[in-house]
């Protein structure tokens, strides 16, 4: 020990590297592989969209990330992970108490305990630390999964406020989701990102660095997703903008809870008792861009209203965009490299009018063998940033057997689900070798489930006619239906040659 009592584990946050500096020559070499990999896998997606986290040199030289203890910080304030009545027994918790010193029990007792979301300080006692940031993240269940991100923002969020009251130059952040707690690792770390990100953008003029202190099961996850909310260069947030999940939350980095939006009107007393429909609706019109005024009501009355066929058509299509955000984030999220190992949906080139081109075959979909679900999660997960500008899909059905037909239910629930820009900007469908069995099912299905769909199926005997329509350079086509078109139609071009 030092003659002030230091201990010699404590760490000055000044001698750690910042998330735009360099970390080694290997981290170098690994970073530009991981880029290589993810930009050979995205080059075909749509690079003029803005993305909602730019590089900011300023804010990453202001973001350290810290394999390590929190408690051995030296900065201003480290946060403490607990639970209602401060005594929780966890990895961080027990690691700040011991350090700090009995007196920071006495002092948490004086307390009376801090409810969940909200933060509570006191001193640093004998860590290198001045202060502790005390905070309860939520438990985490699937069915409140909407309370426990709102909770867990408030958490991060009322951190960095105290940061700010208080003019600390640096904040130590443990990971607040605690195994015990029960929240995913992955999701929380979403919100701990981008929450941080979002208040540096906003208020954090004075905050100099900020550390996530993470354990050796934690760095991985947080390495993965820190280039989603800190791009290290513009090619880098070029990359990741795809990977970003449907939900970024508002302005604050805060969870948008949709389905407890209600519309207010500015200057709802302002309303003339003579004023016809038009005015009404222009007055309602008038919302506010605060968090109450994006409040839309109780959405089990909705549902049931939705049921009852006398909800508005614009609401029904708000509620679909929710649904679809929804999938739209779990494809993301997920691991589908064994859907897309199967080869079966794939972008190749683009067509006569220069739409872009997407195949799908048939035979390489074992439905009877995949999980389903996510063959739905993966195609909206490839789709989703294909389906923004006008674009064809060409379905080969060569020699699709009893166990590779898509069952009708499932094709009315994928486009049920999928957003209205799949359907809008689908110009045509190449239905290629159809059955008799498959095109009386096509029919049917255009005909009675689904509408707007029946005039965009076309189908195509044989690959030449397929080439009117796109051009053979343009379109990458397995070979067994190549040979199986030369074995089927060759009278057929036979007969066409003789004809010349």
């Amino acid at each position: 020990m030092d003659p002030l009592g230091a201990r010699s584990q404590f760490v000055e946050v000044q001698s750690l590297y910042t998330w735009d500096q360099s970390q080694g020559v290997q981290d170098e070499v690994d970073g530009e592989n991981h880029l290589r990999e993810e930009e050979d896998k995205l080059t075909n997606h749509v690079n003029s969209l803005t993305s909602p986290f730019p590089f900011r040199q300023d804010i990453n030289s202001k973001i350290v990330l810290f394999n390590g203890d929190v408690a051995f910080l030296n900065c201003t304030a480290i946060v403490n992970t607990s639970n209602e009545t401060l005594t929780d027994k966890n990895p961080v918790s027990d690691s700040i108490h011991r350090y700090a010193g009995p007196e920071l029990r006495d002092e948490l007792l004086k307390l009376k305990g801090c409810r969940t979301g909200e933060a509570k300080m006191t001193e640093g006692f004998n860590l290198a630390a001045r202060f502790i940031v005390h905070t309860v993240g939520p438990k985490y269940k699937a069915k409140y999964r909407t309370a426990a991100e709102s909770s867990l923002y408030s958490c991060y969020r009322n951190v960095m406020q105290f940061a700010k009251e208080h003019a600390m130059v640096s904040v130590g952040l443990c990971v607040v989701s605690t195994v015990k707690r029960a929240y995913p690792l992955e999701d929380a770390t979403h919100i701990a990102l981008r929450t941080v990100r979002r208040f540096l953008e906003n208020h954090g003029e004075n905050i100099e660095t900020v550390v996530f202190a993470v354990s050796d099961v934690e760095e991985p996850v947080y390495r993965k997703l820190m280039p989603l909310y800190y791009p290290r260069s513009k090619k880098e947030e070029r990359i990741v903008l795809p990977l970003l999940p449907a939900d970024i939350g508002n302005s604050e980095g805060e969870p948008v809870v949709l389905e407890r939006q209600i519309r207010i009107a500015e200057k709802p007393g302002n309303l003339e008792d003579d004023s016809g429909d038009d005015s009404l609706e222009s007055d309602l019109g008038l919302v506010g861009s605060h968090a109450f005024a994006r409040m839309e009501g109780d959405v089990d009355k909705q549902r049931k209203l939705i049921l009852q066929g006398q909800i508005s058509e614009a609401a029904q299509q708000k509620q679909h965009q929710r649904n679809y955000n929804r999938w739209l984030c779990r494809a993301r999220a997920e691991d589908l490299s064994d859907i897309a190992a199967l080869k079966a949906l794939y972008q190749t080139g683009i067509d006569m009018c220069g739409r872009t081109v997407m195949v799908i075959v048939g035979r390489n979909i074992p439905v009877t063998l995949i999980d389903m679900e996510k063959a739905l999660l993966y195609f909206i997960h490839v789709m989703d940033h294909i389906t923004v500008k006008e674009y064809v899909m060409v379905y080969f059905h060569t020699l699709t057997g009893e166990h590779n037909h898509l069952d009708t239910d499932f094709l009315k629930k994928l486009y049920d689900i999928v957003d209205a820009k799949f359907k809008k900007n689908l110009r045509a469908f190449y239905f290629v070798h159809p059955t008799f069995r498959s095109k009386v099912s096509t029919w049917f299905f255009t005909t009675f489930s689904v509408s707007g769909l029946k005039e965009k199926v076309h189908h195509i005997e044989n690959l030449q006619q397929l080439f009117t329509c796109i051009l053979p350079e343009q379109i990458d086509i397995p070979p067994f239906v190549m040979e199986y078109d030369t074995r089927v139609n060759s009278p057929y071009y036979s007969a066409q040659s003789s004809g010349l």
